[in-house]
């Protein structure tokens, strides 16, 4: 696989924020999101085996892995690291950008699925990607996943509660600013509205140990 980074952290946004995690960075994109604030994994990176990244894994006191990107889903080993990872007792959680379909790699996950997550953002307008997303992939998502839509003004959060209202996701949703850190106005309209979401921001913008 070709990999971008791999480092030991913590987790800055969503359902696990603050706690421990070792992050294994791909390289490669299919998306050219306008905020993007990982560019440097379209390109950059180092093939590695599988027996190298876990290697590289075992090295930290922890056993918490968070498979992000680039966008993992483009590389065909990464179901291969999945389940090996899950077979040595990690728990792992699979970002991925909404572009793929994640049917086929739920399907190769052996059956290790209840050790593994899934973070599934769906592209807004202000990303000028939207048009790239597969909504099936919300049908795949269980209680333990959660669904993660990056807002930056009103048209994005229409949007993402137009999403939510059409598809009924089963999963906890996270509305999070463009930027992780200003998410007042966006709590302002959820209030109000009365929906059921998780406003997050991205902690280790605060706490980053890198």
């Amino acid at each position: 696989m070709k990999i971008n980074e791999i480092f030991f952290s913590i987790q800055g946004e969503g359902k696990q924020v603050g706690l421990p995690t070792i992050f294994i960075r791909t390289t490669g994109c299919d998306l050219r999101c306008s905020y993007c604030d990982t560019v440097g994994a379209y390109y950059e990176g180092k093939e590695m085996p599988i027996e190298q990244i876990i290697g590289a894994v075992k090295k930290y006191p922890c056993k918490r892995i968070c498979l992000t990107g680039g966008e993992p889903l483009l590389q065909s080993e990464a179901v291969d690291l999945a389940n090996a990872l899950l077979d040595l007792g990690y728990e792992l959680s699979l970002e991925t950008n909404g572009s793929i379909a994640i049917s086929n790699f739920l399907k190769k996950i052996k059956e290790n699925r209840r050790k593994l997550s899934i973070s599934l953002d769906i592209k807004c307008p202000s990303s000028k990607m939207s048009d790239k997303m597969i909504f099936e992939n919300i049908h795949y998502l269980s209680l333990k996943d959660q669904l993660k839509f990056i807002i930056d003004d009103k048209e994005d959060y229409d949007y993402a509660k137009e999403i939510m209202r059409k598809y009924e996701p089963k999963c906890e949703v996270i509305f999070q600013p463009v930027g992780g850190m200003n998410a007042k106005k966006i709590m302002e309209w959820a209030l109000k509205d009365g929906i059921d979401v998780r406003i997050g921001i991205q902690l280790h913008k605060i706490l980053s140990t890198r």
